[in-house]
């Protein structure tokens, strides 16, 4: 299967490679994850810019042929080192004991078909990287770094772990073979500690899954169908929670979100209980 079908466009636009080298904002003894870096075009600019300011950085790359054109490229560098391996299950904990480090950042040209799932692979790790800068099909970035209004589940997924920011959108031109949807570059900057438990999180997202399965009703209607509640008993839930059920889902924030999952855990552990 071609790059482009699996969502791979390489970046050819030299000015933009250079934005997002300069957006990761790098330090004296950081060690930077360059993820996906293919070809390279990004590559060139963060190399020069770690070593320079006393840096280390890694690039991790699944493709073996790209994996060994960067080592030969690369690896004579002091401090520059490349791994061949999927992101999407990379063993963080064990890369920074290669390194000796104990903090990252993260930064990349992510493939369209992978991009979520290597950001909550970053985030959700036991050790997330200070900041990730990545490039993301538009629709996907937005999402990630919306607001209550906009909302969806991946906002909340993200959300949870990070603070995001638009950086800037990037033209179909800027890659090759030409995209057929535009891109943008966010920057998401992990909290001290997750918003959510992992007990409160799995009932946020029974929550949130099914009301975003009707994300159009009002929420006592979404609530209903998706959680098998009375209409009635679904108010009830918005009250315990102190929100407005009239509401969309798409327009609670994060905090709502959770006071509803602890609402209904209240719910449905009596439920559970009788």
């Amino acid at each position: 299967m071609s790059r482009a079908k699996l969502g791979q466009h390489f970046l050819i636009d030299d000015a933009i490679a250079h934005r997002i080298a300069d957006a990761v904002d790098i330090r004296p003894g950081e060690l930077i994850v360059e993820i996906g870096p293919g070809s390279g075009s990004l590559t060139r600019h963060l190399v020069p810019m770690a070593v320079g300011a006393g840096a280390k950085i890694v690039l991790v790359e699944l493709d073996e042929l790209w994996a060994t054109e960067l080592s030969i490229r690369y690896n004579y560098i002091d401090g520059v080192s490349v791994m061949q391996r999927d992101a999407r299950d990379l063993d963080i904990a064990e890369m920074l004991t290669d390194n000796e480090c104990d903090r990252y950042k993260a930064v990349g040209n992510l493939p369209y078909y992978a991009g979520t799932p290597i950001v909550r692979r970053f985030l959700e790790a036991g050790k997330p990287p200070d900041s990730m800068v990545v490039m993301l099909q538009r629709e996907v970035a937005l999402d990630m770094v919306a607001q209550p209004g906009q909302m969806g589940l991946l906002s909340l997924a993200v959300q949870i772990y990070a603070s995001g920011d638009l950086l800037f959108n990037v033209e179909p031109t800027a890659f090759r073979p030409r995209p057929k949807v535009r891109s943008s570059v966010v920057r998401l900057t992990p909290h001290a500690a997750p918003l959510v438990g992992a007990e409160t999180l799995a009932a946020m997202f029974e929550v949130a899954r099914a009301c975003f399965r009707g994300k159009r009703k009002q929420l006592h209607n979404a609530m209903s169908n998706g959680l098998r509640l009375s209409v009635d008993e679904s108010k009830e839930l918005g009250r315990e929670a102190g929100i407005d059920t009239s509401r969309r889902p798409a327009t609670l924030s994060v905090d709502e979100w959770v006071s509803l999952a602890q609402a209904w855990m209240k719910v449905s552990g009596s439920r559970d209980g009788k």
